[in-house]
């Protein structure tokens, strides 16, 4: 006998119905108290789907850093990365994104769904300079829904309680994943070493 859930009528059946005030809470554009979220919020994570797959990306500059244009758009900056560009690419194929808002101490997560678009407009990438640097391009997105998760998810999982912080030195470094990830022909030790100097000159 399978227990796999596969139909709607399933699903229901196990969770019910959504109460009336969880489906109050979401809206298509960004009031003021959605915007606040937005304004506070040094984090974002972005998800993404495209015919290569699917992508989750973190984003992370100083609080405020994605842009509210109006009540329906929002301008993200796209800071250097590993170019891989997974999510640039599956918004070129499928312009459906996701974005949820994290704000350090806060238990409240903002989530939006909408359409984005990938700008190289010089104008709109002259408003993320930063250190003299610009992004090379802007994810420019138009909501569709946004709403605000409760903060069971980071009570239960004490993610903002110091006393349940992970020591660094207990997970592998960056250099030690590259060095078996080659098989042992990359140089982790070297890598780790350079690290920190290089994340700060490759930031903007």
């Amino acid at each position: 006998m399978s227990h796999d859930i596969t139909t709607l009528e399933q699903l229901e059946a196990l969770y019910g119905q959504p109460t009336e005030r969880a489906l109050r809470k979401e809206i298509d554009h960004l009031n003021e108290d959605y915007q606040a979220f937005v304004r506070a919020s040094p984090f974002v994570v972005l998800a993404s789907a495209g015919a290569q797959g699917l992508d989750c990306s973190p984003k992370g500059d100083p609080a405020g850093f994605v842009q509210i244009l109006d009540q329906r758009t929002l301008a993200v900056p796209d800071r250097p990365g590993n170019n891989r560009v997974d999510n640039l690419r599956n918004i070129i194929g499928d312009p459906r994104v996701s974005l949820l808002f994290i704000i350090p101490g806060v238990g409240e997560t903002l989530r939006v769904n909408g359409r984005a678009v990938i700008s190289a407009d010089p104008a709109l990438l002259a408003r993320f300079e930063t250190r003299g640097k610009l992004p090379r391009s802007v994810i420019v997105v138009t909501v569709e829904a946004a709403y605000f998760h409760c903060s069971k998810s980071i009570v239960r999982s004490a993610l903002w309680d110091p006393a349940a912080q992970v020591e660094r030195a207990s997970l592998p470094t960056p250099g030690a994943m590259h060095h078996r990830l080659s098989g042992g022909s990359f140089d982790g030790e070297a890598y780790d070493r350079e690290l920190p100097q290089r994340t700060q000159a490759t930031l903007y």
